[in-house]
């Protein structure tokens, strides 16, 4: 008689679509492709809304509004998750972001337009770190590169046909629609991801811990108190930055109150050392928001330039958006399937979002075609699809098991952080420089340096990353 060999026993390579995995995976990205949808939709119909709502001067803080919104749900969710774990979170925030589509949609005044973009970011940032805080308790290490990938890739369909889409909606039935005509689609997916969480979560009990995190950053009031200083610091100082050239001493006032508040705010969301750039994790998670910062900060003014200095139609101007996020996902693909050193996939994102923000400048210069901001898109979208997915496996990796929910939502504070501020502060250029196609042209250039120099600052820092 012999013993049955090991190597005899079949084994089946885990798989992000295998059984085990299938129900989870499904779900994340059947509601990740819909809030993809609404991300892209709004980026090119902002310009007709800042138009028939009077909100031009408003610009940059309908999209500020939602990000601040989502930072400080970001630190709320990361605690809920590592405390009581992901899925009420993650359902909570789902909900809410449906319920500020509503009241977007409704919207009669540029105010009550803003406080629904608001409610939106509190869904989505409530979602996004309980995603993350799923993938880190769901998935082994050696599939996270993948469903990282996927999250990416679900932006490819949205990509494709958003922009068009809302465009087409826009122009037939109003803009309103384009927020009312996603809440159907949202809802099915909501009831049918409800099942899969449930099963998945009590599967997945005895890795979450019971909530019984100690980490550092794991105090939910002062952490909460952190969070309302951040928050409330960063709304403050690009309300600041918005005023300074019509009142300059109450701004100035303004500025620095805001920059306090961050500063204490940072100081004890985010992990100690990373306003430092302090080697290893610190970075790692610093450098998410210089990312975010560097194409986004030109990314949500892409739609206005190409409308209003190249006569684009809403469908034609987010046609780069698209363009942007296949680059993202085919950099995200490409990430997954490469042994490179971490710090390398992330200066070379960093050097291609340069690259690719540098290029778009000249889509509104004379006598250049507002197409090059396609190609230019592709190569930042493929900068971040390398760049911001490796920063998250890495930041992911470089964190304690207690501390995932924590990293995750320092991750995603930096993230809308970075974008708040860039698109914050590029709507106060835009609206120093002046609304008229020329002056639009002009501060579109201006804004371009600006994120460029922050793109170059991440690549010289990405080497920073590396873990002691």
């Amino acid at each position: 008689m012999t013993a049955p060999k090991a190597l005899d026993t079949p084994y089946d390579q885990p798989r992000i679509f295998g059984s085990a995995y299938r129900a989870a995976t499904i779900g994340i990205l059947l509601v990740i492709t819909l809030i993809a949808f609404e991300g892209m939709s709004v980026s090119v119909v902002m310009p007709i809304v800042s138009r028939q709502l009077d909100a031009l001067d408003l610009y940059g803080l309908s999209f500020s509004a939602f990000l601040i919104a989502s930072l400080f749900a970001n630190v709320v969710s990361g605690l809920w998750s590592d405390r009581r774990g992901y899925t009420m979170p993650f359902l909570l925030g789902v909900v809410l972001f449906v319920i500020g589509m509503g009241l977007a949609g409704a919207a009669a005044t540029k105010v009550l337009f803003l406080a629904a973009r608001a409610v939106q970011g509190l869904g989505a940032g409530c979602t996004i770190v309980a995603v993350y805080v799923m993938i880190a308790r769901v998935y082994p290490t050696a599939l996270r590169p993948k469903i990282f990938a996927g999250l990416s890739a679900a932006w490819v369909v949205p990509a494709m046909v958003g922009p068009a889409v809302a465009g087409f909606v826009a122009s037939a039935w109003g803009w309103r629609w384009v927020f009312f005509g996603i809440i159907p689609l949202v809802v099915p997916a909501l009831v049918m991801l409800v099942p899969a969480l449930k099963k998945r979560a009590d599967g997945a009990a005895s890795d979450e811990g019971g909530g019984s995190s100690q980490g550092a950053r794991s105090r939910p009031f002062a952490m909460t108190v952190a969070a309302t200083a951040a928050a409330g610091g960063a709304g403050v100082l690009l309300y600041g930055v918005d005023k300074l050239h019509i009142s300059p001493v109450p701004s100035a006032v303004a500025v620095l109150a805001g920059l306090a508040c961050l500063g204490y705010g940072l100081s004890k969301l985010l992990p100690p050392g990373a306003l430092r750039f302090r080697q290893g994790l610190p970075t790692t998670i610093m450098m998410r928001g210089m990312f975010s910062a560097a194409f986004f900060g030109v990314n949500s003014f892409i739609p206005l330039a190409l409308q209003q200095v190249k006569e684009f139609g809403p469908a034609a101007a987010g046609i780069a958006l698209t363009t942007g996020a296949l680059g993202w996902s085919t950099g995200s693909y490409l990430q997954s399937r490469r042994s490179v050193e971490p710090y390398r996939r992330i200066r070379l994102g960093a050097a291609c979002v340069m690259a690719g923000v540098l290029l778009g400048l000249l889509s509104v210069l004379p006598g250049i075609t507002g197409w090059v901001a396609v190609p230019a898109w592709i190569v930042a979208g493929f900068g971040m699809g390398i760049g911001m997915t490796t920063v998250s496996i890495t930041a992911l990796k470089q964190s304690p098991v207690n501390e995932q929910g924590a990293n995750s939502a320092a991750l995603s504070v930096t993230d809308m952080l970075g974008s708040a501020l860039a698109v914050g502060a590029g709507g106060a250029l835009v609206n120093v420089i002046g609304h008229s196609p020329g002056m639009i042209a002009r501060g579109f250039v201006v804004i371009c340096c600006l994120m460029s120099a922050v793109a170059l600052a991440a690549t010289l820092l990405a080497s920073r990353t590396r873990s002691d």
